[in-house]
C-alpha cells in the first residue's frame, strides 16, 4: 500500500498574464528617472511654476465661475487636480487644471443634476479615463484629423466668449442651458438696465491682455496684472456695479463622498462618458502641442490618460470641477523654461497657499473682469493661419472644420466630435473609393496569331481591377460590370485588388451571378491569399473558378476562356504550343 506524498506549501508563480498586467501598472507608475528628471534644473522649474501659478490663478477663478460651481471649485481643481496630473500624467511639462473646454461641457450638467451631479460625473470620468489607460486607448487619439481639431477649438473659443456675456455686461445669469439663448437674454437685460461699470472693467482687461500679447509677448503675467488693477480700481473707487466674486473658504474642505448619488448613476453615464472623452482628448492634444513646442521630449498617451484620471478621481471629493490638460498653462510652462514635472507641481503649491492665504483678497475681484480674462483667452484660442490653411486645403477639409465648430456651437463638444469624425471618416471613403478603377485591358497576344487574336477578341472581355473592393466602391463596380457587352468570357485581373471587404465580394458574387444568367463565363486571376477567405466566404470564389480550378495569372484564365469557347464550338480546335511566353508578373 502506498503512502500518498505531499508537497509543502510554496508560493504561488504568477502566470504570464499576471506578470504582464504588473508590469503595465508598474509603467504607469512615476519611476527613477522622473524624479532624476526633477533634480535637473530646479531653479528654472520653480520659477516657471511662479509664473504659471500667476497666470492660472486668474483663468481658475474664471473657469469655476462659469461651471457654476463658483471660483472655489475651480481653486480646488487647479492645486488638486494640478498636482496629480504632474506626478502620475504621462508629460514632464503638461500642466492640468479647470479649462474652458470642460466648462462647455459642464454648465448643461449643473443646470440638469446640481452641482452634486457634476462631482459624481467627475468622479466616474475619472474612473472610465483609468480604464482607457489600462487599455492602452491612448494611441488611438493620433487618428482625430486636424480639421476635427481645429473646428473643435474654434467652436470652443465662441462658446466660451458668448458664456462670458453675462458677466461682462453686469447682469445675473439668465436661465437656460444653451450658450446662445442665455447670452441673447444677457443682453436684453443689459438693453434694460445698462451696467457701464461692468462693461468697462471686462473690455479693458480684455484689451490690455490682447494689445499687450502683441506688444510684450514674452510677459506671460498680464492677466494676473489686469485683474489685479480691476480689482484695486474697483475697491478704491467704492464702484458697487463691479460685483465681486465672492465669499471664498480659507483652504481646501476636507475629502468627502457625500455628494455620491447612487441611485442617479444610471442617469449620470452619458454625461460621465462625455467628460472622460473630452477630459482624454484634450489632455492629450495638449501634451502634444507641449511636446511639439520643445526638442526631446515625448509624452506616454497612456500614462496620461491614467494621470488625469486619478486627478478627477481625486479632485471631485474636495469640491473640485473635472480638470483636463490645459493647452494655454502647458504653453507658458514650455515657454518660460520648465523642464520636469516640478513646474508644474510648483504652479499647484503656489495656488495652494494663494487658497489658504489670500482668499478674502481673492474674493474682491470683480466678476467683469475674470469675463475679460476669458473673453481674451477665447480670442486668442483661435488660430486664425491654421484655420486659413485648412480652408484652403480641400473642400473636405473646410467642410469639416465648419461642421463641427457649428456643431460644438449649437450642440455639445463630444457631438461636435464624433460629427466631425463621422463627417471626416465619410469622405476620406469617399476619396478611396474614387481611386478605385475599373477599366477594359487588351488581351495578351503571347503565342497567338493576329486572326486567332481578332477572333478571340470577339468572344472574350479582360477587366483590371485596381484599388479597394469595397463597400463604398463596390456599387459601381457592380453596375459597370453587369453592363459589359455581348461576349462569351469575363476575365477579371484582381492582383491589383488593393482590399476586399463583405460587401465587395457579395456584390461581386451577384454580378457574377448576372452574367451567368446571361450565358457569360466569368473567370479571375491573380486573386491574392487574403482576398480568397472573403471570396470563399462569401460563396463568390466557387463562382470564379472553372471547372473547379483557379487561375494564378491572366494567360492561364485566357487558354482557359479559350477550352470553353472550343468546347462550345465557338473556336476552331487547335494544338497545344509547345511553349508559352510572357512573364506571369508582369501577366497578372
Amino acid at each position: 500500500m502506498s503512502v500518498p506524498r505531499y508537497q509543502s506549501s510554496q508560493p504561488h508563480v504568477p502566470t504570464k498574464a499576471f506578470s504582464r498586467a504588473l508590469a503595465r501598472i508598474g509603467a504607469l507608475l512615476p519611476g527613477r528617472d522622473d524624479l532624476a528628471e526633477m533634480r535637473r534644473d530646479p531653479r528654472r522649474d520653480l520659477l516657471a511654476g511662479l509664473t504659471v501659478a500667476i497666470v492660472a490663478l486668474p483663468l481658475a477663478l474664471g473657469f469655476g465661475v462659469s461651471s457654476g460651481l463658483g471660483a472655489a471649485a475651480g481653486l480646488a481643481t487647479a492645486v488638486v487636480a494640478g498636482a496629480l496630473a504632474a506626478v502620475f500624467g504621462g508629460s514632464n511639462l503638461q500642466v492640468s487644471g479647470p479649462t474652458g473646454a470642460m466648462t462647455v461641457v459642464l454648465v448643461p450638467i449643473v443646470g440638469e443634476y446640481g452641482p452634486t451631479g457634476v462631482l459624481t460625473v467627475g468622479l466616474m470620468a475619472g474612473v472610465m479615463l483609468v480604464a482607457l489607460a489600462a487599455l492602452r486607448a491612448g494611441r488611438y487619439m493620433q487618428y482625430v484629423p486636424a480639421p476635427v481639431v481645429e473646428g473643435f477649438t474654434l467652436g470652443i473659443a465662441c462658446v466660451i466668449g458668448l458664456q462670458q456675456i453675462p458677466n461682462a455686461l453686469g447682469v445675473p445669469k439668465p436661465e437656460g442651458d444653451r450658450v446662445l439663448v442665455v447670452a441673447w437674454r444677457a443682453v436684453e437685460a443689459f438693453a434694460a438696465a445698462p451696467n457701464w461699470t461692468a462693461v468697462g472693467f471686462a473690455g479693458a482687461v480684455a484689451v490690455v491682455m490682447l494689445v499687450g500679447a502683441r506688444w510684450r509677448p514674452t510677459v506671460p503675467l498680464l492677466p494676473s496684472l489686469a485683474v489685479v488693477a480691476a480689482t484695486v480700481v474697483a475697491r478704491v473707487a467704492g464702484l458697487d456695479a463691479a460685483r465681486p466674486i465672492g465669499d471664498l473658504p480659507s483652504g481646501l474642505p476636507a475629502p468627502s463622498l457625500s455628494f455620491l448619488e447612487p441611485g442617479s448613476l444610471g442617469t449620470l453615464l452619458a454625461p460621465a462618458v462625455a467628460v472622460a472623452a473630452l477630459a482624454a482628448l484634450e489632455s492629450l492634444l495638449s501634451a502634444s502641442v507641449a511636446d511639439g513646442m520643445t526638442v526631446g521630449q515625448k509624452h506616454d498617451p497612456d500614462r496620461e490618460l491614467f494621470g488625469q484620471g486619478l486627478a478627477n478621481i481625486a479632485a471631485p471629493l474636495f469640491g473640485g470641477v473635472p480638470a483636463t490638460g490645459a493647452i494655454a498653462r502647458t504653453a507658458v510652462n514650455v515657454r518660460t523654461g520648465a523642464s520636469s514635472r516640478l513646474a508644474a507641481l510648483t504652479h499647484a503649491a503656489i495656488l495652494a497657499v494663494i487658497v489658504f492665504a489670500a482668499a478674502p483678497l481673492v474674493s474682491r475681484i470683480p466678476l467683469a473682469a475674470l469675463a475679460g480674462v476669458l473673453l481674451a483667452t477665447a480670442v486668442r484660442m483661435v488660430e486664425t493661419g491654421s484655420l486659413r490653411a485648412m480652408a484652403k486645403a480641400t473642400r473636405s477639409d473646410a467642410l469639416i472644420l465648419v461642421l463641427t465648430a457649428a456643431a460644438t456651437l449649437v450642440l455639445d463638444l463630444v457631438y461636435a466630435v464624433i460629427i466631425g469624425l463621422a463627417a471626416a471618416g465619410a469622405l476620406a471613403l469617399r476619396a478611396v473609393a474614387k481611386q478605385a478603377r475599373f477599366d477594359q485591358v487588351p488581351l495578351d497576344r503571347g503565342d497567338h496569331s493576329a486572326e486567332e487574336h481578332a477572333l478571340l477578341a470577339e468572344h472574350i472581355v479582360a477587366y483590371r481591377i485596381d484599388g479597394p473592393l469595397f463597400f463604398a466602391a463596390a456599387h459601381r463596380f457592380l453596375l459597370e460590370l453587369t453592363e459589359v457587352a455581348d461576349v462569351r468570357v469575363v476575365v477579371l485581373r484582381m492582383s491589383r485588388v488593393s482590399t476586399m471587404d463583405a460587401t465587395g465580394a457579395l456584390l461581386l458574387k451577384d454580378a457574377v451571378e448576372r452574367l451567368h444568367r446571361r450565358g457569360i463565363l466569368v473567370l479571375a486571376s491573380g486573386i491574392r491569399p487574403g482576398q480568397r477567405q472573403v471570396l470563399d466566404s462569401t460563396g463568390a470564389l466557387a463562382l470564379l473558378r472553372h471547372e473547379g480550378r483557379e487561375y494564378a495569372t491572366t494567360p492561364e484564365a485566357i487558354r482557359a476562356a479559350r477550352d470553353h469557347l472550343e468546347t462550345a464550338g465557338l473556336l476552331p480546335a487547335r494544338a497545344e504550343p509547345a511553349s508559352r511566353t510572357t512573364s506571369e508578373e508582369a501577366a497578372r
